[in-house]
């Protein structure tokens, strides 16, 4: 079944990258880079907190993955629904296709600006990580 390979190594490499996360606890100094916006600016930026996020979801902590980064749980979400239509469409020998529209990107890019504004206000200190 060549047809699956691209789905099984997508899955098998982001699910490396998962297993490494749950592993090294992101929480302890010196494994992972700084964020360079945090760092520089004292802001969060969008991926503030998504390897602690990402950190609890393998250890099964979805209170604890929200809590560090609403956002990115909700793209782990959307990654496992397209992979699931990856993968039914390559069994169905069916193009795999996603019709995203230019305002659905736009509507994307505003989502995102907008989580990281209010993530940096004092009212979304619940958003911050």
């Amino acid at each position: 079944m060549s047809r699956l390979a691209a789905p099984a190594g997508t899955l098998v490499a982001v699910g490396a990258a998962f297993a490494y996360v749950g592993t090294v606890d992101p929480g302890e100094p010196g494994h992972y880079p700084v964020c360079p916006l945090l760092h520089f600016t004292g802001l969060y930026c969008p991926g503030c907190g998504g390897l602690r996020c990402a950190h609890a979801l393998a250890h099964g902590d979805l209170g604890a993955a929200l809590g560090t980064n609403a956002l990115a749980v909700a793209g782990f979400a959307v990654f496992a629904l397209f992979m699931v239509h990856w993968v039914v469409r390559v069994l169905r020998s069916r193009p795999v296709t996603v019709p995203l529209r230019t305002t659905h990107l736009w509507a994307l890019g505003v989502l995102v600006l907008a989580f990281t504004v209010v993530r940096n206000l004092p009212a979304g200190a619940a958003l911050a990580p």
